[in-house]
């Protein structure tokens, strides 16, 4: 299954049979009780550009448009609760579901996910850290999101360790030349910067996750030719990750910006695009 659909996930996910996923990622909107709105850019090298990045060069940027949408929900966890119990459904006996939330809602939906899954299935809260953006002067700069992982069965499930990438040794010259060539395993925080703004894997879609990220719990969670599902997939970073490493997708959203994105992103992977979002959606 390769494939995209434009609806909303609740429904998606109660069509499909039990146990046919190794893998749910779900990365929801966060509630952060705000508007939000992103602007579409483009930039180009100019001397004499507006934008500074990496090492100092500069950027001239042309807005392209802006996208806004209402980040708030009267019941969070209620609109959370049914998804998340259709997406425990679909995972298999040894399948993971990874949760990515912010700071703000992280606690309340921890408790959630353990009454779902039951305590002993959580296995990891693992912190993707990143330092880009603004600081304030009123607190310290929130610079990381967190990602729960539950097992379906926390005494069986997929962890693939020697498919893990290595990450350089802060002090190589304690560990000595053969370690420090091989590198370390990643712990529970992941250094990982954000997309950037003139990089090549920006899709201009606003809450979009770095590849990397979605590569390492893919390669390691799943096998070849396991179904990978994202019931809010956004800018479509899990079926990238999933098609370059031989894993089939099911990307869902309910937005249609988001899956034109996805569809010109994967378009190489030749993905079935569907909408299913119904008269009135």
């Amino acid at each position: 299954m390769k494939r995209i659909v434009l609806g909303d996930c609740l429904d998606v996910l109660r069509d499909l049979d039990a146990g046919c996923a190794r893998l749910v990622y779900l990365d929801p909107p966060f509630n952060t009780g705000k508007a939000q709105e992103r602007l579409h850019l483009r930039t180009t090298m100019d001397p004499q550009g507006d934008r500074v990045g990496f090492q100092g060069r500069r950027y001239r940027t042309e807005i392209l448009g802006s996208s806004a949408w209402m980040d708030a929900y009267d019941d969070y966890l209620g609109f959370l609760a049914p998804r998340l119990e259709e997406a425990r459904r679909v995972l298999t006996p040894d399948g993971s579901l990874f949760f990515h939330i912010d700071p703000r809602e992280a606690h309340y939906c921890k408790v959630l996910l353990d009454q779902l899954f039951g305590r002993a299935s959580f296995i990891n809260e693992i912190v993707w850290a990143y330092d880009y953006g603004g600081r304030p002067r009123t607190r310290w700069p929130a610079k990381h999101d967190v990602i729960f992982w539950y097992a379906r069965d926390p005494a069986k499930y997929v962890f693939r360790y020697d498919d893990i990438d290595r990450v350089p040794y802060l002090a190589p010259g304690l560990v000595g030349p053969e370690k420090a060539a091989r590198g370390k395993t990643p712990t529970d925080v992941w250094w990982q910067t954000i997309v950037s703004p003139t990089g090549k894997e920006r899709t201009g879609y606003p809450t979009q996750k770095p590849v990397r990220i979605l590569e390492r719990i893919v390669r390691v969670h799943s096998d070849p030719g396991d179904l990978v599902i994202d019931p809010f997939a956004g800018s479509g970073t899990t079926g990238e990750a999933a098609a370059r490493l031989g894993r089939d997708y099911l990307l869902v959203d309910r937005n249609p910006e988001a899956v034109r994105v996805m569809g010109e992103r994967l378009a190489w992977d030749g993905p079935q695009v569907v909408d299913e979002s119904g008269p009135g959606c």
